[in-house]
C-alpha cells in the first residue's frame, strides 16, 4: 500500500437534505450525499473508487489564494488541545482555509477575506472547538530591500563588486577570519522571475533534475517541449535586457553593454540562492581576482547554481573536507540573514551579496584552531556582515500591492476618491463606460490598508460602489525609516528633528517589531508637563 492509495471501509451513506442528513442505501448521480467513515483517510480533497485501477480526478483549483492571516490562541491556554481538534476539523470542512505553524509557534488561520475569515472564527468557536478564543490582528508580510535603480548601477556596480571602501568588514570572535561583505539591489523584472520560479528552483537544486519537466506552477508558462532550465534562463536573460534597457535609455550603447557584461558576469557567479534556498536573493561566489596575503586564503565557494541555471559550463570545487565546512557555514549565515532582515524580521527581497572570506593560514596552524568551532562563528559573522550591509545602503520596506478595480456612479466619485487616499492608494485610471452613469477606476491599493476597505467603500459611497482586489506585486516605499533632517531645506521644512513625526515606513517597522517583541525606538512621554489636575489636600 503506498501513501497515495488507501483503503477504508464505508460505514453509512446519507442524503443531504438542508441542514438535515436523511440515512439511505444507495444514491443517484446528481445528489449530494455524506459518507461516514473517512475522516481518518481525507484531509481536503481525494477520489472514491471501487477498484485500484482508477485515475484520480485533480484537486480543487482556485484562482486566488487566502491572503488574511490572523493568530488564534484560547482565551485559557488549559484549552489548547481542544483549539488543536478544532482546526483539523475545520481544515477539512473548508477547502480553502490554510492552517499553519509559524516560525514563533503561532497557530496561523489564513482566509480569503474578512467575511470568510468572521465565518470560519465563528465556526470554530461554535461548532469545533467550542472554547472562547484569542484572534490577533491580521498579520501582514514584509519584505527589506535597499535604495537602488537600474540606470545608476553602471557607476556603481564596479564599486559595489570590486571596490577598496564599500564594503562592510567584519572579524570572528577568535580573529582567525575576516569577513567582506557588498550588496547591491537586483533589477526588479529578475527579482520577479526569481520569485515565480520558485517551485522549479526548488525542484532542480534539491536535486531533482529528472522531475523539472513535471513541476505544476500556474504562475510559470512553459511550453510542452521545451526544456523548463532554458526556458528559465532564457526568462533571466530577457528580464535583466528588459529592466536595462528601460533604466538605462539615456545612456550610450556601449556603456549600456558594459551594464549587460556586468550583470552577465555576475550571472556567473551565482552561488546560492536565500532564503530557503529558492529565494529572490543572491550570494556570489568571490572574484579570483580578490587580493590574497601571503598569510591568508580566500574560500572561493562554488557556482553550481550558476552551472544548474545553465550560466556556466562548468564549476571549480574544492576537494578538501574544511573548505566544504566553511562554504556551508557562509551558505548558512546568508540563509539566515536573508530570511531576517535588520528593520524587522521580514525576508530581503532582490539583493545580491558579495561574501568574501579570508582565513588566516599562519594563526589557524599555530593554534591548531578547532574548525567545528570556526565554522560556526563564521556562520554568525556573515550573517551580522549582510545585515550590516543593508543598514549602510539605504534599506526600504517593501509591502504587497493590491490591484483594485472600483465601479462607482458620478456623483460618488469625490467621496471615493477620498477613501482612496485615506489608505495610500495610487490611482492609475479612470474611464467612462459607454452607455451607462457608471466610473471605472483601477488602482494599487496597499494589503496593509485593504482591511475594512470595502465597509469604509460603502459606507462613504451609501452602498453605490464596489470594488474587486486582486493581488499584484511587491512595491518598495520611497521614505527613509531612519529619516532625519540635516540639510537646510529638510531642517526648514521638519524642523531640527525633535518634533519630526514618525513617517509612513517608521510605522510599519515599529508595528512589524512590536507585534514580534522586538525592541522599538519611540518616546515614551510625549509633551511632558507638570501635574496639574490633582491637589494635595492635607
Amino acid at each position: 500500500m503506498n501513501k497515495h492509495l488507501q483503503e477504508a471501509e464505508l460505514q453509512s451513506l446519507y442524503l443531504m437534505m438542508g441542514q438535515g442528513l436523511k440515512p439511505v442505501a444507495h444514491a443517484k448521480a446528481g445528489n449530494v450525499v455524506a459518507i461516514r467513515g473517512l475522516g481518518q483517510h481525507i484531509l481536503k480533497s481525494a477520489t472514491l473508487s471501487s477498484t485500484r485501477n482508477c485515475w484520480p480526478f485533480t484537486s480543487l483549483v482556485f484562482q486566488v489564494s487566502p491572503t488574511l492571516r490572523v493568530a488564534i490562541e484560547p482565551s485559557d491556554p488549559a484549552d489548547m488541545g481542544l483549539l488543536m481538534k478544532g482546526l483539523r476539523l475545520l481544515n477539512r470542512a473548508d477547502p480553502f482555509v490554510e492552517i499553519t505553524v509559524s516560525s514563533r509557534g503561532e497557530h496561523v488561520l489564513a482566509a480569503a477575506g474578512e467575511v470568510h475569515l468572521e465565518r470560519c472564527i465563528k465556526d470554530l468557536r461554535d461548532r469545533f472547538a467550542k472554547v472562547s478564543l484569542e484572534v490577533s490582528a491580521p498579520l501582514v508580510s514584509y519584505k527589506e530591500t535597499i535604495e537602488g535603480e537600474v540606470s545608476d548601477s553602471l557607476e556603481n556596480l564596479k564599486v559595489r563588486l570590486n571596490g577598496n571602501q564599500d564594503y562592510i568588514e567584519k572579524t570572528t570572535p577568535n580573529g582567525l577570519c575576516v569577513v567582506r561583505v557588498r550588496v547591491m539591489k537586483l533589477p526588479p523584472s529578475v527579482t520577479k522571475v526569481l520569485d515565480e520560479s520558485s517551485d522549479l528552483l526548488e525542484v532542480l537544486l534539491g536535486g531533482k533534475v529528472g522531475q523539472a519537466n513535471k513541476t505544476e506552477n500556474p504562475r510559470v508558462i512553459v511550453m510542452e517541449d521545451e526544456n523548463p532550465v532554458k526556458a528559465l534562463k532564457k526568462r533571466i536573460i530577457d528580464a535583466l535586457e528588459n529592466d536595462i534597457l528601460s533604466g538605462c535609455a539615456e545612456l550610450e550603447k556601449e556603456q549600456i553593454e558594459k551594464c549587460k557584461t556586468i550583470w552577465q558576469q555576475c550571472l556567473q557567479r551565482i552561488w546560492a540562492l536565500g532564503p530557503r534556498q529558492i529565494g529572490p536573493n543572491i550570494l556570489l561566489a568571490p572574484d579570483r581576482k580578490s587580493k590574497i596575503t601571503d598569510t591568508s586564503f580566500l574560500i572561493q565557494g562554488s557556482c553550481h547554481v550558476s552551472e544548474l541555471l545553465g550560466f556556466l559550463d562548468e564549476c571549480y570545487t574544492h576537494p578538501t573536507t574544511i573548505s566544504a565546512t566553511l562554504e556551508s557555514s557562509i551558505v548558512a549565515g546568508f540563509q539566515i540573514a536573508t530570511a531576517s532582515g535588520p528593520l524587522c524580521d521580514e525576508p530581503m527581497w532582490g539583493l545580491a551579496f558579495s561574501v568574501e572570506a579570508f582565513i588566516d593560514e599562519f594563526e589557524a596552524c599555530h593554534h591548531q584552531t578547532d574548525y567545528a568551532l570556526l565554522a560556526g562563528q563564521l556562520m554568525a559573522t556573515v550573517k551580522d556582515a549582510c545585515r550590516a550591509a543593508v543598514l549602510k545602503n539605504k534599506p526600504r520596506l517593501v509591502e504587497a500591492m493590491y490591484f483594485c478595480e472600483l465601479i462607482t456612479p458620478t456623483e460618488y466619485l469625490g467621496p471615493m476618491y477620498a477613501v482612496l487616499a485615506r489608505r495610500r492608494a495610487h490611482v492609475l485610471k479612470e474611464e467612462m463606460q459607454e452607455g451607462s452613469p457608471l466610473f471605472t477606476v483601477h488602482a494599487y491599493l496597499p494589503v496593509s490598508e485593504s482591511f475594512g476597505f470595502a465597509d469604509e467603500l460603502r459606507r462613504w459611497t451609501s452602498g453605490a460602489s464596489s470594488a474587486l482586489l486582486v493581488f499584484s506585486h511587491w512595491e518598495a516605499l520611497s521614505e527613509d525609516p531612519f529619516f532625519v533632517p540635516k540639510t537646510e531645506e529638510e531642517i526648514e521644512e521638519f524642523g531640527d528633528g525633535s518634533s519630526v513625526l514618525p513617517n509612513t515606513a517608521r510605522k510599519l517597522v515599529n508595528a512589524v517589531r512590536r507585534r514580534k517583541g522586538l525592541p522599538v525606538e519611540e518616546k515614551v512621554v510625549q509633551h511632558a508637563t507638570k501635574q496639574r489636575t490633582l491637589a494635595r489636600k492635607v
